[in-house]
């Protein structure tokens, strides 16, 4: 099975540590709003870009391992991609861990075929991770906030506590039939609406915030859009 080792900053309690992890499956889970206005919100935003309603909810799509990456610069095919920024969790032999990412993806192939739209793009997601154990008994507290540039201007793209998402057991249950992940599991949890639609950005900034112990994870790319050709 093809893997992928990123080098990450772990923080298990007090504990910090740099180290490698292997990859071996990334899956985005998507349509995972956990009310059904939120839902409804998210299937609305999609279709106003020709993205058909979902037959079923949640769903999962599974992406190359090297598509993940930490770097702060990512090359797309032509203008029509963008971000959102999503909770990551990622099983490796000392545990569960929690990150953040973005799920880029080229929404003008998503009008037609949403599995190789989530493979147009690499998959960023910031180099720090916290132990699963350290926020479960406060997950829902937990921010989710994305930026684009506009007009020259970092502009709030997205905001929003992660208790608008289904929890990370019941996804967990719904993809691996248990609530845990395989080993070198990277799952992409879902996100919300964008504040005025989606739409582009050559930058795309994003954190995650935990209000309890006044903490956060923020990592920031780049978008070149690459010629389309003739």
């Amino acid at each position: 099975m093809p893997a992928e080792s990123l080098l990450f900053r772990t923080l298990n309690g007090s504990t910090i540590e740099s180290r490698p992890i292997i990859v071996r499956a990334v899956v985005i889970a998507v349509w995972t709003s956990r009310d059904t206005s939120g839902r409804d919100l998210r299937v609305a935003e999609m279709g106003a870009l020709g993205i058909p309603r979902p037959s079923k909810t949640p769903q999962f799509r599974h992406v190359a391992t090297h598509r993940l990456t930490t770097a702060d610069r990512i090359e797309v095919i032509g203008p029509e991609s963008s971000g959102e920024v999503e909770v990551v969790l990622v099983r490796d032999g000392r545990g569960l861990w929690v990150g953040v990412g973005s799920d880029h993806t080229d929404r003008r192939v998503e009008r037609t075929d949403v599995h190789v739209a989530k493979q147009m793009c690499d998959k960023p997601i910031a180099p720090d991770l916290w132990a699963f154990d350290d926020v479960a008994d406060h997950w829902d507290s937990l921010v989710l906030r994305s930026w684009i540039i506009e007009d020259g201007d970092l502009t709030l793209y997205q905001e929003g506590t992660v208790a608008a998402i289904l929890p990370p057991a019941d996804l967990m249950t719904s993809f691996a039939g248990r609530d845990d992940l395989p080993d070198g599991t990277a799952m992409f949890c879902g996100t919300f609406a964008a504040r005025g639609g989606i739409r582009p950005s050559s930058r795309f900034k994003f954190e995650l915030f935990d209000p309890q112990r006044e903490r956060r994870i923020m990592h920031a790319y780049d978008i070149v859009a690459l010629p389309v050709g003739e």
